[in-house]
């Protein structure tokens, strides 16, 4: 039986860009009080994608299984999604309205951009056989 390949250059590259994203969402949170910090829905949806961004990277670099690299291209359409929603939206996302500002916004279109590019190209290059 054949050992499937690992495309670990985009592993490390899509887990970088998750981490990355992460980072700036708890940024977001902790420091620049994001989600109003009354405990609301928001506040708990930044912790979570900023936690939840660290760990994957985490996984996508110790796990061999497609299972990290397909929640590096869910993680990347929910939140850039959420964004791209909550900027165009004439109401926002859930009520939520946000537009494009300052660094973070704009790192963490890049990275969540590499997360689905680079999360896709890894699926692709680990399904070839070897």
């Amino acid at each position: 039986m054949a050992r499937r390949r690992v495309a670990w250059p985009l592993r490390v590259i899509v887990a970088l860009a998750v981490a990355v994203s992460g980072v700036v969402h708890l940024y977001l949170v902790a420091d620049q009080g994001y989600g109003g910090g009354d405990g609301n829905w928001l506040e708990y949806a930044f912790w979570a994608q900023g936690i939840g961004g660290i760990v994957l990277a985490v996984l996508l670099l110790v796990w061999r299984s497609v299972l990290p690299l397909l929640g590096a291209v869910a993680f990347g359409i929910g939140t850039l999604g959420g964004f791209l929603l909550a900027v165009y939206l004439p109401d926002g996302l859930f009520g939520v309205m946000s537009m494009w500002g300052d660094w973070p916004e704009l790192v963490s279109a890049i990275t969540e951009g590499i997360a689905i590019v680079g999360g896709l190209a890894a699926i692709a290059a680990e399904r070839r056989t070897a």
